[in-house]
This record gives structure tokens, sequence and C-alpha cells, in this order.
């Protein structure tokens, strides 16, 4: 059975890789007519990934492999695709959330043109995905990273409005200045210090290099954590995010939840744990800088997310504040706080991309757009509602959802430290959260409504499209469940606790 397993592996991973990328290519040329064929082969797509990425988990979590492919790309440097728990853990979010996205935008999409060019970069957006997860190197996680960007763009000016080409611009302008940024970093690090694969404890070149030349090492990781710092939306990098919420509403969701995000913070995470590695960011002192700055992120955007009355940007602003956590948790650097930063980006998108559905559902039932315009929706769309106040109580870190389980976490682990001033910030940004996502609660439920738009039922409940319903009421269900079930073995607590206590072996 190992040996099984041990042929599995690489194998697998370049065809995850080629599935998003044969599925963009047939979809691409259908005509826009052929809207059940296209469907098909999206669902087809992104069921086959779900059940080949659960094929990779006993390969890495029960026999304890970390299977492997390599493929020559410049003289002394390969393309590395490697399966180890923290690949698995974001790669399986990402194929969880794409599938239910994917039946969310076909739904959310109906009637609408350019549905093969939307749901080609989409598909060519999970492509950079899985390989930003599954890059066992800096140089193929810079590879796949710069193409997130590309394939991205058009994503965020789907519309083709003014408005939405603006944001999309604006995207670019920062995600290109960070892409820069970490191509020189990690240019500059290959050039020093040779190839640099990610491994517990960090890269050996890197370690070399830290200790003869401390100065370059720490000029290095500016550049690298900063340039990933724009698609992680640390502030003041954070600009293109409440802009982008121009895009469709899956868009919107995969932005925050699954995607570019994501992958800002899981590069900042790679860097720190597996390519430098704790000991030697500590000794350069580059985590506390850190720590600032992910703890000034998370007031900040908490404080911008009460002051915004349009519902989709009061979110991506709390998404500038909570992807920060991740951030915190790894930068303040032992076993509790690194496991609730890591838990983190699970708990996050499944609950962020719950509050997007449902912003989304608002709109296009009930024409709701501002915090002011949920006033009774309650009534009028119950199942939406309901699954927007798990959301929300999630975001606030309340029990028994997977927000809760975070923050203790990252509570207990600043608790362990020298920077109990974290704490602070973690009740702090609670409350904030709490002043801005209970008023949208109160007005969904206890408000009396405003005035509906024309050629919208002014009394009774109003039908909620069940193919964008049930994703919203899945990733809620998930947000419960991962609350209540944090302490069984195969929820992600579990995966995060293992691989954060291989940051510290």
């Amino acid at each position: 059975m190992s040996e099984l397993f041990a042929l599995a592996g690489p194998v697998l991973l370049p065809g995850l890789i080629l599935l998003s990328l044969a599925t963009a290519l047939v979809i691409f040329p259908m005509a826009e007519g052929r809207v059940r064929l296209r469907s098909t082969v999206n669902i087809v797509a992104a069921v086959a990934k779900v059940v080949l990425i659960g094929l990779l988990v006993p390969v890495v979590v029960t026999e304890g492999l970390r299977p492997e492919f390599a493929v020559p790309f410049l003289p002394g440097v390969d393309l590395v695709l490697r399966a180890d728990p923290l690949a698995l853990f974001v790669a399986g979010l990402s194929a969880v959330l794409w599938l239910l996205t994917t039946i969310y935008a076909i739904g959310y999409l109906e009637d609408r043109p350019h549905r093969s060019r939307f749901f080609g970069f989409f598909s060519l957006c999970v492509m950079a995905t899985v390989g930003i997860a599954f890059a066992g190197n800096l140089v193929t996680f810079l590879v796949f990273y710069e193409l997130l960007t590309l394939v991205t763009y058009p994503l965020v000016a789907h519309w083709g409005t003014p408005q939405s080409l603006r944001a999309a611009r604006s995207y670019m302008r920062y995600a290109m200045t960070g892409g820069l940024a970490v191509l020189i970093g990690v240019v500059t690090l290959t050039m020093v210090a040779g190839p640099v694969d990610f491994a517990e404890g960090g890269a050996a070149g890197v370690a070399e290099l830290a200790g003869d030349t401390p100065e370059l090492a720490i000029a290095i990781f500016v550049l690298i954590v900063g340039g990933m710092g724009v698609k992680a939306a640390l502030v003041p990098l954070h600009g293109w995010l409440p802009a982008a919420m121009v895009a469709p509403a899956p868009v919107s969701a995969l932005l925050h939840a699954v995607a570019v995000v994501k992958a800002g913070v899981f590069g900042i995470v790679r860097t720190v744990d597996d390519v430098y590695g704790i000991d030697v960011a500590s000794e350069l002192g580059v985590l506390p800088p850190l720590l600032a700055a992910a703890a000034f992120t998370i007031i900040y955007g908490s404080y911008q997310a009460l002051r915004q009355t349009d519902l989709k940007k009061r979110l991506a602003y709390s998404t500038v504040s909570q992807v920060s956590y991740v951030t915190l948790g790894i930068a303040t650097a032992n076993v509790l706080a690194t496991t609730g930063g890591v838990v983190h980006l699970v708990h996050q998108g499944i609950m962020k991309i719950t509050l997007f559905f449902c912003a989304g559902l608002f709109a296009e039932v009930l024409r709701a757009h501002t915090v002011q315009d949920l006033r009774g929706a309650g009534r009028r769309m119950p199942w939406t509602s309901a699954a927007f106040t798990i959301g929300a109580f999630g975001m606030i870190g309340l029990p028994p959802t997977a927000g809760f389980i975070s923050k203790w976490q990252l509570a207990q682990g600043a608790m362990g430290t020298e920077h109990t001033w974290v704490l602070a910030i973690l009740i702090g940004s609670s409350v904030l959260n709490a002043a801005y996502f209970l008023p949208v609660v109160y007005r969904l439920w206890w408000s009396d409504a405003t005035e509906v738009p024309e050629g919208i039922a002014a009394t009774g409940v109003l039908r909620e499209p069940r193919s964008l319903l049930l994703p919203a009421l899945v990733t809620a269900g998930f947000t419960l469940a991962l609350g209540i079930g944090a302490s069984l073995s195969f929820a992600p607590l579990g995966m995060a606790q293992l691989i954060a206590e291989g940051v510290f072996r």
C-alpha cells in the first residue's frame, strides 16, 4: 500500500494543474448558448479536483509521505510541486470552496454575457491557486503567484464598466508592484543562497546567509514579505481590495476567501516558516515589525469597516482586518498562536465566502447594496439572512462558530509570550467586529422594511434562487460544524496543530 501511495502523489500533483488548464481550454471557445455543456464541464472539473486532493490525504497525513513532481525550468532551478500538510490544507480549502463558488457563479451569471470568458479565466485562477499551494520552492511559488495576478485581472474587469475597469487597473498596479518586489527578492535570494526549497525549520542556504550577512537577509525578507503584503492586504498596501468590490459577487468571494488574499498571506506563512524558519527570523529581528504591521492592520481594517455603508465594502475592509489574524499568529511565534493563524486560513475563508454569497443574494433578489437596504430582509429572505447571521457571528468570534476557535487559539498563544498586548488587539478587534456586524443583523431581523425597489413584491417571502442559496447554506453549516467539532481528529484544527508542531520541531 505504501508503494501505491508513493506513486500516486507525483502523478496527482501535475494532474491537478493540467485539469484546470484543460478545463479553461475547453470552456474559452464555447458558444455562449452552450449553457448546459459549460456548466457540466465546470462542475465535473470542480468535483474531480476535490476527489484528487482527497486522494492525497492518506498519502500525506496517514503515510507521512511528501510526494513531489519536478521538471527543469532554469539552469540549476526546477519547477517543483510538493504535497506537505500546509499545501494540502490550503489546496483542500480551495477545492471545496471552488466547487461551491462554481455552483454559485453558474446561477449568478445566468442570462448574462461573456460567461465562457468568465469561466475560462475562473479555471485558470484555480490552476494558479493550486500551483501556489503545492509549490515546493520559491521559484515555483513565484511563477504561479505572478500568473494569478494576470488571470484575475479579467475577472475583476468582467462587467466592462468604467468603474470596474478603474478597479481592475488599480488592482493590477498594486499587484504588479508587489509582484516586482517579490521577484527581486526571490531572484536575489536564489543568487546568493542557491535554489530555495520550502523546508520545515527553513532552508539551509538562507540560514547560512543570515549568519554571514544578516543585513542582506533582512533586506530580502522585507522585499518578499512586503511584496506579498499587497495581496495579503496589509496596511498601507490594501487599497486595491475595497475598490475591487465592483466585480461580480463570485469574483469578490474568490478574491477574499480562496485565491488572491489567501495567496498573499500563504506566501507570508511560507516565507517565515519554511524559507527563513522561526529561529532565523527571530534572530534577524524581523518578526516584531511584522507582528506590529498585522496588529495595526487588524484594528485599522475593523475601524474602516465600521465607517462603510455599502455592504460589500464593509465586508472588504473586514477582510483586510480578518486575514491579518494569520500573519499575527505566525509572527507571535509559538505553537498555539501559529496553530490559530494557520487554522484561520480555513476558517476565515469559509466565513467570509458565506458573507459574500449572501451579499450577492441580497443584491440579486432584493436589489439591496447598502446596510440600510437590508432593513427587514430577514422576513423577506429568511434563509439568506440566517446564513449571513451565522457568518457574521463567526467573524465576531462568538461560540460555537469557527471564528471563536481561531481567536481562542491566538489568544492562548499570545498569553504564552512577551507579546501579551496582542490579547488587547484581539479583544479590540472583536468589539469592532461586533460594532459593524451586529447593526446589520439587527436590521435584518428587527427593523421595519424600507421602500422596496420597483418590480419587487412589497410583502411576503421572496424566492431565494437555490443555486445561489445552497452554497451559502453549506458554508454557513461549515462555520458552525468547524466550531462545534473543532476537537475531532479530522477537523482543520488538528491539521493546523500538526503544521505548527512541524514549524517548531
